[in-house]
């Protein structure tokens, strides 16, 4: 207890200031005659927790078992000494440990139907003169707890272990207090974080339809994009927008941070794309301009993302693109060479002054055009090697013969076998094959 007499403390948590080095009470010894008797008796009718059960080569092979009660840190360590020795001596005393709870008289109730033997049954603790309560000896029922709790709620009880080690059972106000505070702040947080999870399951919902739901048909091109989040929600993005004119547009975009704000600058991103696409078909250069001017001014200081534009020609398999502090998308040939298309543009959200250049390749049939995500590159094996920008050419060669989404699948598998441990960054890919 700290301050008044009806403030109570409990103190399992650590504190953060670390001038006072961290102490509490590990375990206090109690000597008996027979382990594994013992520990029967403190597991299954105490209903105990084994901590540890071990020898020790220390003290020449003796066993040493630490049981602890289902609540706080103490634990008690139960030693067998050896016969003649003085620590046999202490075999059987009062141990001066003493349990707390919440409500003695139904500890008293749960143990006794157990074969506890109490020494004193649960009984108020007044100044002078504590009053007896009548208990399991007599065959009567003790009082109930609100009678008990009368006079200032202390309530307590002793019992011996089967050695005739006694200790103390006590419950009192603060205590109980201070438990039903503590259930219901842990129900309360609970119930914070079941919400918390409910509402991310449903932004998880949200952003899903924010991605592609149908892929406008072209007819010298297969395409197909994917995003594998490494949370609930995330930054990455990917579009195919109609353009009109046998003309589609490919996005994909990486914004900064993680979780909850990524997705909705996301969401912002792909609203402002979508809602002006109809001016990229002329002056992509506008409409990326328009775009970057939109985050800046929908953004805190130091969001940005990195952003790929494409407009593919269906009709001539021209593409116009423009790289905005995006990775290097990948354009593979039909005899495995590879270009890159590097950075034309900085990052997006950054600057309100802002341009950017408009670059133009021609697609041939045969090839691959593939836009990509960090989360793919920078997946690390167990030696800490990248999957890397080779590997992602080399996996795409290989699979170059599947359709679309099964190659995506096969590349993302590759990805995952390389990198069998949690996934931590988002990852995205599209692929699109010229027919």
């Amino acid at each position: 207890m700290a301050g008044s007499p009806h403030e109570w403390v409990d103190g399992p948590t650590v504190r953060l200031d670390r001038r006072d080095p961290y102490l509490r009470l590990q375990s206090v010894t109690i000597f008996v005659r027979d382990l594994d008797r013992s520990l029967d008796f403190y597991v299954d009718l105490l209903g105990f927790q084994l901590v540890f059960d071990a020898r020790s080569e220390r003290f020449a092979g003796r066993r040493f078992v630490t049981v602890a009660p289902p609540d706080g840190t103490a634990n008690l360590t139960l030693v067998a000494p050896e016969p003649d020795s003085d620590q046999h001596k202490l075999i059987g005393r009062a141990t001066q440990v003493t349990f707390v709870t919440e409500d003695v008289l139904a500890k008293f109730r749960e143990w006794s139907a157990r074969g506890v033997r109490f020494l004193v049954n649960p009984r108020l603790k007044r100044l002078k003169y504590p009053v007896h309560v009548r208990g399991s000896s007599s065959g009567e029922s003790p009082s109930t707890a609100g009678e008990l709790a009368a006079i200032w709620g202390g309530v307590f009880a002793r019992f011996k272990d089967l050695d005739g080690n006694a200790f103390s059972l006590v419950s009192f106000d603060e205590v109980t207090h201070a438990v039903e505070a503590q259930r219901r702040a842990i129900a309360e947080r609970l119930e914070a974080e079941r919400r918390a999870a409910q509402e991310l399951d449903i932004a998880k919902q949200v952003q899903a339809r924010l991605f592609p739901q149908t892929l406008p048909p072209l007819k010298t091109l297969e395409y197909a994009g994917l995003c594998r989040q490494a949370r609930q929600v995330g930054g990455d993005y990917y579009d195919f927008l109609d353009l009109g004119g046998e003309r589609l547009g490919f996005v994909i975009g990486d914004i900064s941070g993680k979780g909850i704000a990524a997705a909705l600058l996301m969401a912002n991103l792909q609203a402002n794309l979508r809602s002006q696409c109809a001016i990229a078909v002329d002056q992509p250069e506008r409409l990326l301009r328009s775009v970057n001017q939109l985050f800046c001014e929908n953004t805190t200081d130091g969001a940005f993302a990195t952003l790929f534009f494409a407009e593919y020609n269906d009709a001539t398999r021209g593409l116009r693109y423009a790289n905005c502090g995006h990775l290097a998308a990948l354009l593979l040939h039909c005899n495995d060479s590879f270009e890159r298309l590097e950075s034309t543009a900085t990052v997006l959200g950054v600057f309100k002054k802002w341009d950017c250049a408009i670059s133009e390749i021609q697609i041939s049939p045969g090839d691959i055009f593939a836009l990509y995500t960090d989360g793919i590159t920078e997946s690390f094996n167990d030696t800490d090697e990248e999957f890397g920008e080779e590997r992602l050419a080399a996996a795409l060669c290989r699979h170059r013969a599947l359709p679309s989404n099964d190659l995506l699948a096969a590349v993302v598998d590759e990805v995952h076998r390389f990198s069998p441990r949690e996934q931590h960054d988002d990852i995205t890919l599209i692929v699109a094959k010229s027919l």
